[in-house]
């Protein structure tokens, strides 16, 4: 990722999109012939960065320091190379061109992560682990569906980034202020067909930053699904908690005074970086509004959220592969805090099963949470015992049923189902 953004692989990009321009001018006779040859003589150049530097403190231009570093390879025939074009032409197909090999990048990364997501969610498809909403103890469920959920977010993750992928492939050599006045457009078609690019619409000097701004927040959204898993971690590695924990390998250290401590490093970690990617969104947006045909207030913002968000965020997605696959999950400590929420998730099944038997849904609702709020605030009482020992309730539910809705397999019996959605048929 980072020899996508270096400033090699950049010059090389810029030299081909000229060197293309010049092979379609001379294909439609706008140059001499022989006039490619003679530009190709600069292929393959290892660019001297130092060189061209200097050059730019003179001409404080990049593109024309670029330019004028490139006549001293190709001699006479330079004077043929950039007819027509303007800078823009060059610099936004290229960040695109950028943009496109990096989005490739992330696309792996993101394969590689649904790879592990997916693995791991079949091998705790079925261990069973208390639900949370509010942070609460709410309902059973598995800790592979807390899997099979990061894996589908993850797949619509990578949905979008190869819509915003489609969204920037595009190149624009369509000249000084986009009318093509001194170029054709069969140069465009040609040099954007060779770069795996589609002809920009219709551009002014540079192509819409309306299309930048939608990649870089579909980097954002999936900078924050990689932060809503590395939280989930995070909560279940909580000492009183202890369901799943990151690796912690020999020889590592949690604390500097203290050192029974395994701190959630990685994926606090994880969460940091989600916020810089998050960082380049407004930047993005607000590159949308610039002046009249074109102005250079996005360019210092490109330059820098381009590299550093795709780099960072392609790091994060390889981070969090490595911890979901090294992921310790323990399941003894889930049935341990299953058995400290002392049967209180069985209350919604009792709620339905009086309503079923012609009960209120207020009345239900008040006996079942009666006997609720005296086991929450006891330290010794179960919620099933309690149940059957209340009058009112065993009035319309016997012992059978009673023991019947409070199984575990009552919450888990469309795991399969689930899997079924996210995964498809096996």
């Amino acid at each position: 990722m980072t020899k996508v953004w270096s400033q090699k692989e950049k010059y090389r990009i810029w030299f081909e999109i000229e060197a293309y321009a010049c092979e379609a001018m001379e294909e439609i006779g706008l140059v001499p012939k022989g006039t490619t040859n003679n530009v190709l003589k600069a292929s393959g150049v290892d660019y001297d960065v130092a060189e061209i530097d200097d050059i730019e403190k003179v001409t404080k231009h990049d593109v024309i320091a670029f330019l004028t570093y490139l006549s001293k390879f190709i001699g006479e025939s330079s004077r043929f190379v950039h007819q027509g074009l303007t800078s823009s032409d060059v610099l936004d197909t290229c960040f695109n061109v950028q943009l496109l090999n990096a989005s490739n990048l992330l696309e792996k990364g993101l394969d590689d992560l649904l790879f592990a997501l997916k693995e791991r969610a079949f091998e705790h498809k079925d261990t069973v682990c208390i639900g949370r909403s509010h942070g609460i103890f709410a309902e059973p469920t598995t800790f592979g569906l807390k899997l099979a959920q990061a894996y589908a977010e993850m797949e619509r993750n990578l949905q979008r980034l190869q819509r915003a992928k489609a969204e920037i492939s595009t190149g624009a050599l369509s000249g000084a202020v986009g009318t093509f006045a001194n170029i054709d457009p069969k140069v465009e078609s040609i040099v954007c067909k060779k770069l795996n690019l589609n002809p920009e619409t219709i551009s002014t000097q540079i192509i819409p930053r309306d299309r930048h701004a939608m990649f870089f927040s579909v980097l954002a959204i999936i900078a924050s699904s990689i932060e809503r898993i590395a939280t989930e971690i995070r909560h279940l590695s909580r000492s009183e908690v202890l369901e799943a924990e990151e690796s912690f390998s020999e020889g590592q250290k949690g604390s500097s005074a203290m050192p029974h401590k395994r701190n959630p490093v990685l994926t606090e970690n994880l969460t940091g970086l989600a916020r810089l990617v998050r960082m380049a969104v407004i930047p993005a947006l607000e590159n949308i509004s610039l002046w009249h045909e074109r102005d250079i207030s996005h360019s210092s913002v490109e330059r820098n959220i381009g590299p550093d968000t795709t780099i960072t965020l392609d790091f994060a997605i390889t981070r969090l592969t490595k911890v979901i696959k090294e992921l310790r999950v323990y399941p003894e400590n889930m049935k341990r805090n299953m058995i400290q929420s002392k049967g209180l998730y069985n209350s919604q099944q009792l709620l339905l099963l009086l309503t079923q038997k012609g009960v209120s849904r207020e009345n239900a609702y008040s006996a079942v949470q009666k006997i609720a709020m005296q086991v929450w605030e006891s330290k010794d009482l179960d919620f099933i015992k309690e149940v059957q020992e209340d009058d009112f309730i065993k009035s319309y539910i016997d012992e059978n049923e009673l023991l019947e809705i409070s199984k575990l397999e009552y919450h888990t019996k469309f795991v399969d189902a689930l899997f079924n959605r996210v995964f498809g048929q096996k």
